[in-house]
């Protein structure tokens, strides 16, 4: 099998953090997302990739690379404009071929993994596999509805009435019939080809298409709250581990990560939280909930239930931060008058002077 990755939207949902990077390389738990889809793929056995990449196609392919580092080969396909999901299936034909393939959008977090998804489809005879899960508001998903036996009967693309609440998490299998289906559906009023009306279009000409309802956690991370609550899941799920330096002033418990060259001064750290490579917290308090990655210095400040990006500098803070997200290069320093807790959203190369 092969992977397919989708990472070419532009992300305007994550304004202002994604003004000028790619949404799919934000960090979530210190590791940006589509890291984390490439690691799920390679997991799942597939080391030859695809990833189809848009406007911010020069940022991946400096990331990303020839995916050595994952030990994958990665190859990318331009995608000229965001033209739908089934629009990105049908550039990918010359790459794909005959082979079955997953495609899984980059900016999403899956508990668990992929691994029994493709054990399960690549020993199977189904034409397709698509994830399903129950969400609160279906209406801004493509929603599945099954009869009776648990099968497809039809998607809906964004339904302004849902018929179920099961939408389509974004991770699809496919083989090659998938092209038959792309190049015969037209754009819809969105103009764009929708994997939805792809995959409606197999059930209807008699392929197996197998529903896959996932009970885990699963979050796209398309908006600033989503990527919190991802990096919420992700700390409460890892292997937490001291690799920099905690000077005997400080009280880290177990559910914090220090990482090389970091350093640790006179401060409090509650866990689930990650403190990058090469941070330094300084008479500080970092809460639960909270991400800060590398060369980023917080001194005399409190901060929690917070994303705060690389080469950031929080000084002088004594009122504290909360259910934030901070972009690169971001300066947040103090001002005389305040109130009890702030609450942002800052794009790279802030700066903010506190009132």
């Amino acid at each position: 099998m092969k992977g397919l990755i989708l990472s070419g939207g532009k992300g305007t949902r994550l304004y202002p953090i994604t003004f000028n990077r790619a949404k799919q390389l934000v960090p979530v738990a210190n590791k940006p997302v589509l890291f984390r889809v490439i690691e799920a793929i390679k997991e799942a056995g597939i080391d030859d990739i695809g990833i189809v990449i848009g406007d911010t196609g020069s940022e991946i392919r400096q990331a990303v690379d020839n995916g050595k580092r994952w030990g994958v080969k990665i190859t990318y396909i331009p995608q000229d404009a965001p033209l739908g999901l089934a629009h990105a299936v049908k550039i990918s034909q010359e790459f794909l071929g005959d082979d079955r393939f997953v495609m899984f959008l980059g900016d999403n977090v899956i508990q668990g993994g992929i691994s029994n998804l493709i054990r399960q489809f690549s020993s199977s005879d189904w034409n397709s596999q698509v994830v399903l899960t129950e969400v609160d508001q279906p209406q801004h998903y493509g929603v599945a509805e099954l009869d009776d036996q648990g099968r497809i009967r039809r998607l809906v693309e964004k339904p302004r009435n849902p018929p179920s609440n099961l939408a389509l998490v974004g991770i699809y299998m496919f083989d090659h019939h998938i092209f038959e289906a792309v190049h015969a559906i037209k754009p819809s009023w969105r103009g764009e080809l929708e994997i939805t009306d792809a995959i409606q279009w197999l059930v209807e000409n008699n392929y197996q298409v197998h529903p896959y309802v996932h009970r885990g956690w699963w979050i796209d991370t398309g908006k600033p709250i989503d990527m919190l609550e991802a990096n919420n899941r992700v700390l409460a799920e890892l292997e937490h581990r001291v690799d920099g330096y905690v000077d005997r002033d400080s009280k880290v418990d177990h559910l914090v990560t220090i990482e090389r060259g970091a350093e640790i001064i006179n401060s409090v750290i509650r866990g689930p939280a990650i403190i990058g490579e090469d941070v330094r917290i300084v008479n500080s308090y970092v809460g639960p909930f909270t991400s800060i990655y590398h060369h980023t210095l917080i001194e005399d400040s409190e901060i929690e239930h917070s994303i705060v990006l690389d080469h950031s500098r929080i000084v002088g803070i004594p009122s504290r931060i909360e259910d934030s997200i901070i972009g690169r290069d971001v300066e947040v320093t103090y001002s005389p008058i305040k109130p009890k807790a702030y609450k942002m959203t800052l794009g790279d190369h802030s700066r903010v002077g506190l009132l």
